[in-house]
């Protein structure tokens, strides 16, 4: 039975008031993103113009080991541990509570992250088996592999630090400073990759691709210290406290599933790092950058609409406003599919546009560009899903489960597991990319199954209206753009003329889908609008 569009009873007007600031806020953080995915397709194309896809594998494979962790001890331990604790102690003890809370964490997790670098340092061909053990059949891969990942460690220290400052600043709607700081991760990589490498081989005798680790390792201190100005306005302490404290305790306990939940992703990452590592070279490259392209749409909106949510969802659960946590999470996911609808259809037009245009030059040529579009339609198609997933998790963690997540996450691994060893064969890196945008569809449903048993009626009739829309509009656009992809040889790669072609059939899918939308009367195109009016209006 199909649910109401309503919810049973009327959202608080606390929660309706800061639902309809949600795209505000989420605009916000969507412009910071989208610049900084814009800046790392920049760094995407002068790496892959600059080092053979051997060398990439080795570097992906490293940074990807402390990068994964990040979701735990970064972003994740901020969304889940972090700020629903920080805003229930600000809303129940104080201003003054909530500081000496947060500067106690900061001191626990510096000892936590100080092992966890050290650990991943002593521990790196072991991690590397782990990740891509079919790395072994090439010694030097192998070994340079492992040495990258040693320099390249420390990074998730950097980036713990940094989701540390991040919490507190969402926590307080402060989300300008951490929109932009990712940007100069993107600049570090790009500087390292254009200036290091003949200065490296010439003075140190090392490989060039070790000026890629000096970049993230560069790219890791400059975030933390992009947000410190903003953190210091807080009036939070930069200094950290060590000692027992009820608060930090909580977190870790929160912190527990998240760690289980982690231990799934990992799984499912592992997976898919070692059925790439034994496909022909360059397939880690090509699932890489094939991720790279599909996460610029769902960064742009999709990421930013969990992270702009969170603080509104724990606040409001925090005083036991659950319909009001309903009506901003509805927003929010219609919000979502407003952008990553479109984007799935966009991104499985142009595949090979986009591949050529932005990639498509130096050492990069047509074999390169038509394994990595191979990729990136077999991810595109789950773009919808992976950006609904990242809009459901916040609203538990908002409610302080960090539990129930995990049963979806086991419910992805399976999915992943047995669609990856069957399609990985016969498909290659292509067969992986379907693999995880199947596992993603399930891990959705499985949320929302799990959300309505624990809230009650969620009200998704009206979600579900919104898609219909956007579903339309979408398939409008996409038969508009579809005679691009005879206009040009994309394989030539990235010319003149093609990077012309494919930003004109940008600019189109543009305006038809928001013209389309206009159509069809998408509320959603309206509140961005209207956002985006009152963000101009202000002083």
């Amino acid at each position: 039975m199909r649910e109401e569009p309503r919810d049973p009873e009327p959202a608080s007007r606390e929660g309706a008031a800061e639902g309809s600031k949600l795209a505000r806020r989420a605009g916000l953080v969507a412009a910071g993103t989208l610049a900084s995915r814009v800046l790392g397709a920049v760094r995407d194309a002068v790496i892959a113009a600059s080092f053979n896809v051997a060398a990439t594998d080795a570097f992906w494979l490293a940074f990807t080991i402390p990068n994964a962790l990040r979701g735990l001890l970064g972003e994740g331990a901020a969304s889940g541990a972090f700020i629903p604790v920080l805003s229930d102690v600000r809303e129940r003890e104080g201003v003054e509570a909530a500081r000496l809370y947060y500067a106690r964490l900061q001191g626990t997790m510096l000892l936590l992250l100080g092992g966890v670098s050290l650990v991943g340092v002593l521990a790196a061909p072991l991690l590397v088996d782990v990740y891509a053990s079919g790395f072994r059949s090439d010694l030097e891969l192998y070994e340079t592999t492992i040495r990258l990942t040693r320099w390249v460690f420390p990074y998730i220290a950097f980036m713990g630090v940094a989701a540390i400052l991040t919490g507190a600043l969402h926590a307080h709607r402060q989300f300008l400073a951490p929109a932009f700081a990712p940007l100069w991760l993107n600049v570090a990589f790009i500087v390292a990759a254009v200036a290091l490498p003949g200065a490296l081989a010439v003075w140190l005798g090392l490989d060039p691709v070790f000026a890629l680790a000096i970049g993230a390792l560069a790219g890791g201190v400059l975030q933390i210290l992009a947000l410190v100005p903003a953190y210091r306005r807080l009036g939070y302490p930069l200094r950290p406290r060590f000692g027992r404290d009820a608060h930090v305790r909580r977190s870790l306990r929160l912190l527990v599933p998240l760690v289980a939940g982690l231990g799934v992703y990992q799984l499912n990452l592992v997976l898919s790092r070692q059925l790439a590592s034994y496909l022909p070279t360059g397939a880690l490259s090509y699932l890489f950058y094939g991720q790279r392209l599909v996460e610029i749409p769902q960064g742009v909106f999709a990421i930013a609409i969990g992270v702009a949510s969170l603080p509104t969802l724990a606040a409001l659960a925090a005083r036991g406003d659950v319909e009001g946590a309903k009506s901003v999470f509805r927003r929010g996911l219609r919000l979502s599919l407003f952008v990553a609808i479109p984007a799935t259809v966009l991104l499985v037009v142009l595949a090979e546009p986009s591949v050529a245009a932005v990639l498509g030059r130096g050492r990069f040529g047509a074999a390169q560009i038509e394994e990595t579009t191979r990729a990136l339609v077999g991810l595109a198609v789950g773009i919808w899903a992976v950006a609904s997933v990242r809009t459901c998790v916040p609203m538990f963690h908002a409610l302080g489960d960090t539990r129930t997540p995990v049963l979806a996450s086991l419910l992805n691994l399976v999915t992943f597991l047995t669609a990856g060893l069957s399609l990985s064969g016969p498909f290659g890196v292509a067969g992986i990319a379907i693999a995880i945008s199947l596992a993603a569809a399930v891990q959705l449903v499985a949320l929302v199954v799990l959300l309505r048993f624990k809230i009650g009626p969620l009200g998704l009739g009206e979600v579900a209206g919104s898609a219909a829309r956007v579903v339309g509009a979408s398939a409008f656009m996409g038969a508009v753009i579809w005679p691009t992809r005879g206009l040009v040889a994309w394989r030539d790669g990235g010319t003149l003329t093609a990077i012309a072609v494919f930003a004109g059939a940008l600019v189109a899918a543009g305006v038809v889908f928001v013209g389309a939308a206009r159509l069809l009367r998408c509320a959603e195109l309206t509140d961005l609008v209207a956002a985006l009016r009152r963000r101009r209006a202000r002083p």
